[in-house]
């Protein structure tokens, strides 16, 4: 999406993807590079909705949830910045990133409610989507399990009844809802995406920083109705 003052980015993030994993260090280095002319507006889908039978139908004829697993271990190896344990998929394998992904809404809506006590800029929302993320790929940790969501958000000093009270209220289903929605009307299917200028542009995938870069200099750069020459 963009308008006059810069631009934004919907980054529908599949959760327990790893090259979703892989990507959120050049989302941190646009924020550095461009700082307040963009923002970054993270939405989730269910790509890992139904994560066994999904992983056991695909690839029963490739090694299973082992198989799947050395595959994982394979994308983190091309990069230096991310680190998988060695059992990843194997073991403690969450059933669904759909639970996660109503927590971290949970705590988005905490956070704008204004009821976490943390010192701007940091934005509480990401920095625990990242800690939910590392904790899964790094630990091993179930993250679709509620107790241990529950263990990651009080490791991060954020209120857990108020997080509790924007689930059990339907707040946190609705804005899953809403993202599932956003899914459907840009039809993203792959992880992760960014999109641009109002869903007029997007990139898919494994995409390197200096095409991101370049695509949003070319929407600061061009003035409001220019049509871009690129």
């Amino acid at each position: 999406m963009g308008d006059e003052g810069g631009s934004t980015q919907k980054c529908p993030d599949y959760w327990l993807c790893i090259w979703a994993y892989s990507a959120q260090i050049r989302l941190e280095e646009l924020k550095a590079t461009f700082q307040d002319n963009i923002s970054i507006s993270y939405h989730f889908t269910s790509v890992f909705g139904d994560a066994h039978r999904k992983l056991e139908s695909r690839w029963r004829d490739r090694g299973g949830f082992q198989g799947y697993g050395d595959h994982v271990k394979s994308v983190a190896a091309k990069f230096e910045h991310i680190t998988v344990h060695p059992d990843i998929w194997t073991r403690d394998i969450p059933y669904s990133s759909t639970s996660c992904h109503l927590f971290l809404l949970a705590i988005k809506l905490v956070e704008e409610k204004g009821l976490i006590n943390f010192q701007k800029p940091e934005r509480v929302f990401e920095k625990a989507t990242w800690a939910f993320r590392e904790a899964f790929f790094t630990k091993l940790a179930n993250v679709g399990d509620r107790s241990v969501q529950f263990e990651i958000a009080k490791e991060l000093k954020l209120p857990v009844s108020e997080i509790k009270a924007e689930i059990d209220s339907g707040a946190a289903y609705a804005e899953l809802s809403r993202d599932f929605d956003l899914v459907k009307e840009h039809s993203v299917t792959v992880s992760p995406t960014l999109i641009f200028n109002e869903g007029r542009q997007r990139l898919n995938g494994n995409v390197g920083y200096r095409v991101m870069e370049a695509n949003i200099r070319e929407l600061l750069h061009n003035p409001p109705g220019e049509q871009s020459w690129c």
